[in-house]
């Protein structure tokens, strides 16, 4: 038992110096590989360190061959511009150089003209102080002839030339005139006649009262009212004056106000229809008539603009052109003159070529300022005119608002289109009425105006004042002093007088001759 515990021992130290042995022997091949596997890498790192140092010293020797290169380039480029520039420079200076001779050669030639000029004039001078001399000896020569001095021969030239001058001119000038109103007066008949022919309105003279009939008279009694309350409770809530009087049938409202006159009349036939006449029913239906009629301008106002095919007008400028068609002047109503001026401008426009929409559209709206003039202050054209510039119309407009009565300078043709059609419109025959004594008064004035003038023998205010004929001495003026007093008689007519439409002016000069024969 000893002996196998002793051979065991044995045998496990024989195996363990067996393992052992084995153990490094293996140990020692790994360290040799170890030591033959870093010996080959070193190898290969040098191999790869030489290769990198000799790639880096070619890539070195590359860029150092390049840098060379542009530094060479860039050098010979260098050269070459300092060149080119230096060649400029040599031509530059080549160029001022003879410039500068040019311009010594220019001053040589210069002064030497100088010099020339000096004396010329120094020989000018003394012919100029000789000639001088002549004239004084001959003037002193001619004043002792025609003993007189040179200042007064000069004045009595100078009246002779300026007096021949004003003769030429005023021969020039009535020719030209007679030129001008011949081609005129043909141009404008045809277009006045073409417009006259193309429109043509009835007119009714409007006098400032209305009647309204009754179907019998016992409505009066009822009109009047107990103690004359329904008659005060109408003049009140309308503003009119009722008149009663023996007129059978028959009640008359007087007021200058058409607009007014109208509500008390549509005022009182509602009444008398309606049967219930007492002073609240008065002042309930006036005010209801009132308001009708707004509507009611408002629709005559669009009616106007669309039978004159103008749009995109303001609203209040729509009504006042309504309220127009209670407004008369001179017995003419201003609506119906409105639209017949909007039709005569758009005429004529077409005829000479012109804004038709825009002669039409001042031509209705020339007297706009008459539906407010009784409120407000001022001229129905500067009233018109700040109508016009409010509601946003164009500057055209205004000024034809503004000058149709020529009280300022018209800017368009379409301006002195919408005079001449307000003209046309105011003097036709049976448009408008005027009272005897302010008839009279005017045919005074312009007879007083043109006798007013020298050498006007007589003078006659005929055709219903629309003409002054006037008859001036042959002795004291001639042809065409006669035609300059024309044309001072009618600007002093323009500049004294109110009147509508144009006043034609002729001047008659003629010599007449008597002998008896025995």
């Amino acid at each position: 038992m000893l002996e196998y515990i002793i051979l065991m021992i044995v045998g496990l130290a024989v195996g363990l110096g067996t393992g052992l042995l084995i153990k490094g022997r293996v140990a020692a091949g790994k360290i040799r590989d170890a030591e033959q596997e870093a010996g080959r890498m070193l190898a290969n790192a040098k191999r790869e360190a030489d290769t990198k140092l000799k790639e880096a010293q070619l890539e070195s020797k590359d860029k150092l061959y390049q840098a060379r290169s542009d530094f060479d380039r860039e050098t010979r480029d260098k050269r070459t511009e300092l060149q080119n520039q230096e060649r400029k420079l040599t031509q530059k200076e080549e160029s001022l150089e003879k410039k500068s001779d040019a311009v010594e050669k220019r001053e040589a030639e210069a002064q030497r003209r100088e010099r020339e000029l000096t004396a010329r004039e120094k020989i000018a001078q003394e012919k100029e102080e000789k000639y001088e001399a002549g004239l004084r000896e001959q003037r002193q020569m001619l004043e002792k002839i025609a003993s007189m001095t040179a200042e007064e021969a000069k004045r009595q030239l100078m009246v002779a030339m300026e007096d021949e001058a004003k003769y030429e001119a005023a021969k020039t000038i009535k020719r030209i005139e007679d030129e001008a109103r011949e081609e005129a007066d043909k141009k404008s008949k045809s277009i006045i006649s073409t417009a006259i022919q193309r429109y043509a309105s009835d007119y009714v003279a409007e006098a400032t009262v209305s009647v309204v009939n009754l179907p019998n008279d016992e409505m009066k009694g009822r009109i009047i009212g107990r103690e004359g309350r329904n008659i005060r409770a109408l003049e009140a809530a309308t503003g009119i004056d009722l008149i009663i009087d023996d007129t059978p049938e028959a009640v008359i409202l007087s007021c200058y106000d058409p607009l007014r006159r109208e509500i008390a009349k549509q005022t009182i036939e509602r009444l008398i229809h309606d049967g219930r006449i007492h002073p609240a029913r008065i002042e309930e239906l006036a005010d209801k008539v009132r308001k009708d009629l707004d509507i009611s301008m408002k629709d005559e106002g669009e009616k106007a603009a669309f039978d004159l095919g103008i749009h995109n007008l303001h609203p209040e400028i729509i009504k006042l052109i309504g309220r127009l068609r209670y407004r008369t002047s001179y017995g003419q109503n201003v609506l119906m003159h409105s639209r017949e001026v909007a039709y005569f401008a758009g005429i004529m426009a077409a005829e000479l070529g012109v804004d038709q929409k825009l002669a039409r559209r001042a031509g209705l709206l020339h007297d706009l300022g008459k539906a407010i003039d009784h409120e407000v202050e001022g001229t129905h054209p500067s009233i018109g005119g700040d109508l016009a510039k409010k509601y946003g119309e164009s500057p055209k407009i205004i000024n034809s608002i503004l000058t149709h009565h020529g009280d300022g300078e018209a800017e368009s043709v379409e301006a002195v289109l919408v005079a001449a059609a307000d003209a046309l419109s105011a003097s036709r025959p049976g448009v408008r009425r005027e009272t005897l004594e302010s008839y009279l008064k005017r045919l005074e004035k312009l007879e007083e105006v043109a006798n007013s003038f020298k050498g006007v023998e007589k003078s006659y205010a005929i055709q219903a004042g629309r003409e002054i004929r006037i008859i001036v001495k042959p002795d004291d003026l001639s042809d065409a002093l006669s035609a300059q007093v024309c044309r001072d008689v009618a600007k002093k007519i323009e500049q004294e007088l109110s009147y509508p439409g144009q006043i034609k002016v002729t001047v008659v000069r003629e010599s007449r001759y008597v002998e008896f024969a025995k």
